[in-house]
């Protein structure tokens, strides 16, 4: 089972550290490439660069009135996320259609409905 991940390209684990401007404040984040590569592929869809998606989650998460003390683990899960709602299929895995596009108030209220005991 672990040779899938131990045996797994290196680079993706490896940490690369992009500097960005948010409201005039140059600021570092330092993640693994993997994390990166997601991040890239979510700003793509939506027509931004990573840097612009970024600096957009930053400040929606402040309008929304999130602490973002941490917002380097704040992004790898929004990129675990992506990935996790492309699974349930609430997010296409068709690269073509914006993120911006998807009713995100269904999918959050069907994230919260309570889950039923399936029996087996």
């Amino acid at each position: 089972m672990c040779k899938l991940f131990i045996h797994a390209n290196p680079e993706l684990w490896s940490s690369a550290t992009h500097s960005l401007r948010i409201d005039g404040m140059v600021t570092s984040v330092r993640m693994e490439h993997y994390f990166w590569h997601i991040l890239e592929e979510i700003a793509r869809r939506d027509g931004m660069n990573t840097a612009q998606l970024i600096t957009r989650l930053y400040h929606e998460s402040i309008d929304a009135g999130h602490d973002l003390g941490n917002f380097t683990s704040f992004l790898r899960v929004c990129a675990l996320r992506y990935q996790a709602l492309q699974l349930t299929g609430d997010i296409p895995t068709q690269h073509g259609v914006p993120i911006a596009t998807l009713d995100a108030e269904g999918i959050l209220a069907r994230e919260s409905r309570p889950k039923r005991n399936q029996m087996h």
